[in-house]
């Protein structure tokens, strides 16, 4: 008899695209560990409810790529840093724009907010941190000490220190009452990426591309521990919730580490890739990663991680340990005192100005998760996100438990019943699961003549199954073999010949294969390869499959921002005196470009209207073709 299933220690939750272009910045509720926000290279902010499809606010106003984002303590207002060095401060409940902060000279890698007052601290690549009063709207103090960009920042739980870590090899705390510098802690020999605070005790690791992770004393400003077992410079990290170990993400795997003296407790497979943040919620640890435009999330269940105890005899996470100075085992230390009344709602601000509202908005995407979340109702203040439940776990073999049976005892299927629902235990199936939960394989196949659809046993489910099979795997060679032919013409250098080829194959998968690489590198298009590819994106554009939409959005896009003026411009000239071939060759080549990207507007200003992420798109192009009116 088979063993019952066991439920995984990790699995993969959800994958979701998340902008019409590559996402830049990535980070999680840390309150409530369910609410996520991307900052993309679209210029755009978009608020995610973990494990759920649809976008629940998209936040507009940058004019260059996010690179940071960051909620509050509270998950009610979100800032974010852009390429251009200016911040934005959204008030969530309000579903507005409060604050637009200027200042910085280049571009912002790291943001944190103040866990009690309405402050928010950024880190750039001028090498500058800036501390800045929301209500105000000013810059309260600027910090000066590193040489390179600030990769990261973090408030000590107290809100009295300000952690940074950047690539200049060194980590430096700062007072922030006194203003000044602290302690500096430079014994990484690479890029600190990130620094966390303990929960509890003044503690603080830090995490370097020198793939290891540091642990220092906060009283005596002294190294206590060293990691050095990363395979992969270190990334992210996150202390548990009760202080006990340190979490680290690395490419394929989760370690878990403990200090004084340096350990790792346990080493959890998880191929989540490159992490972009971590947080824990009902004894599980979130993890998100972003790659090109999908945003993919991971769950670890931690009641099956070990979390305390020995080191974890795994030849996948060696730790060598430093010569340390301080007695082995777990030393005391100050414990961080809170202000004694807390701060579960911020001040109200005044609004912005009329311009700036016009600038920066928050566009509500999808209502029903927005009141869930930000509008609940009968309460008057809101604290975090409020989720009671974890998210479920697959099961490792694919099979339903099910409680053990005497051999005499006759098993009897009654009638399946259907499930009670009510607004507060609503029949919900899970996106995460292996198999329908209380489905049969009869629910989803055409019936069979002669049987009644509870009589569907798994070979004749199966047998459903495999007819596909065979046209897949035919359809999948021969888009293979038309890329072969393809690459043959790719490889004289020719790429309007490419695309031509393509074109001829008359396969719209592949002419999507190809402009994914073209779009890569936008020093490839020239005015010929524009003539060949506007006619296929017009028919990308209606296309029912997602990805040869956002393909066909970025390819117009490129098109109207490399070629655009250049094809007006020619247009609007006046005619030579004499002949000039070369210019009436690029005149027709002009002229023909532009019929086609009329046509492609009536095209786009009717989708613009639309709502969702591919709406937000459209509109974008509708504004860089408004140029053809």
């Amino acid at each position: 008899m088979a063993a019952p299933g066991t439920t995984k220690t990790a699995w993969k939750l959800q994958e979701i695209v998340a902008h019409a272009s590559n996402v830049s910045a990535l980070v999680l509720g840390k309150s409530s560990g369910r609410l996520l926000a991307t900052g993309g290279e679209d210029c755009r902010v978009n608020l995610w409810s973990v494990n759920k499809p649809n976008c629940i606010m998209s936040l507009t106003g940058h004019t260059t790529p996010v690179e940071s984002v960051c909620f509050n303590m509270s998950e009610e207002m979100i800032v974010a840093g852009s390429q251009s060095g200016s911040l934005r401060v959204w008030d969530l409940e309000a579903a507005k724009s409060i604050r637009t902060l200027t200042g910085h000279k280049a571009n912002l890698c790291s943001l944190d907010f103040h866990p009690y007052g309405d402050f928010v601290a950024s880190g750039s690549m001028d090498t500058n941190i800036k501390l800045w009063d929301v209500r105000r709207k000013g810059c309260v103090f600027r910090y000066k000490g590193h040489t390179e960009a600030i990769r990261c920042l973090r408030f000590s739980p107290d809100g009295k220190w300000l952690a940074s870590a950047a690539d200049d090899h060194t980590v430096k705390l700062w007072d922030l009452a006194a203003g000044k510098l602290m302690a500096q802690f430079p014994d990484h020999t690479g890029p600190v990426n990130v620094v966390e605070f303990h929960p509890n005790e003044y503690l603080l690791a830090s995490g370097s591309a020198d793939r290891s992770i540091r642990f220092w004393d906060l009283e005596k400003f002294q190294l206590v521990g060293c990691m050095e077992g990363e395979a992969v410079p270190v990334r992210s990290i996150l202390f548990s919730s009760d202080g006990g170990c340190l979490f680290s993400a690395g490419r394929d795997s989760l370690r878990v580490y403990g200090w004084e003296p340096e350990r790792c407790f346990d080493t959890v497979p998880v191929g989540w890739g490159k992490v972009s943040d971590l947080a824990v919620c009902n004894n599980q640890l979130i993890g998100v990663s972003c790659a090109q435009s999908n945003v993919s999330s991971y769950v670890v269940d931690l009641t099956r991680v070990k979390t305390t105890g020995t080191a974890a005899q795994s030849p996948l996470s060696p730790a060598i340990p430093i010569t340390r100075t301080t007695p082995t085992g777990s030393s005391l230390r100050r414990i961080y005192e809170r202000p004694s009344t807390t701060c579960s709602k911020p001040k109200r601000v005044s609004p912005v100005s009329d311009d700036e509202e016009k600038e920066s908005r928050a566009e509500i995407q999808n209502t029903e998760d927005y009141n869930e979340i930000f509008q609940p109702k009968q309460a008057i203040s809101r604290s975090p996100p409020r989720y009671t439940e974890p998210f479920p776990a697959p099961l490792e073999d694919g099979k339903i438990k099910l409680p053990p049976v005497a051999a005499s005892t006759p098993i009897v299927c009654p009638e399946p019943q259907p499930a009670p629902t009510s607004p507060t235990n609503p029949s919900v199936i899970s996106a995460a699961r292996n198999e329908p939960i209380g489905l049969k394989a009869a629910d989803f196949l055409p019936a069979i003549k002669g049987l009644p659809p509870s009589e569907v046993v798994d070979e004749e489910a199966l047998s459903q199954i495999r007819k596909g099979h065979d046209t897949m795997c035919m359809v999948l060679t021969s888009r293979m073999k038309n890329l072969d032919l393809v690459r043959a013409v790719w490889s004289t250098g020719d790429i309007k010949t490419s695309m031509d080829s393509a074109v001829a194959i008359n396969d719209l998968s592949v002419v999507v294969d190809l402009l994914n690489i073209i779009n890569q590198k936008a020093s490839m298009w020239k005015l010929d390869l524009c003539l060949a590819v506007l006619p296929q994106i017009e028919k990308l554009l209606q296309s029912k499959y997602e990805s040869y939409l956002q393909t066909g959005c970025l390819s117009l896009k490129l098109i109207l921002q490399r070629f655009l003026p250049l094809i007006m411009d020619t247009l609007a000239s006046p005619a030579p005196v004499g002949v000039d071939i070369s210019r009436e060759e690029r005149l027709t080549k002009c002229k023909m470009c532009y019929k086609q990207l009329r046509s492609l507007s009536l095209l786009v200003k009717s989708r613009a209207g639309q709502s969702g992420r591919h709406g937000s798109a459209f509109r974008e192009l509708h504004l860089l073709m408004s140029a053809l009116d």
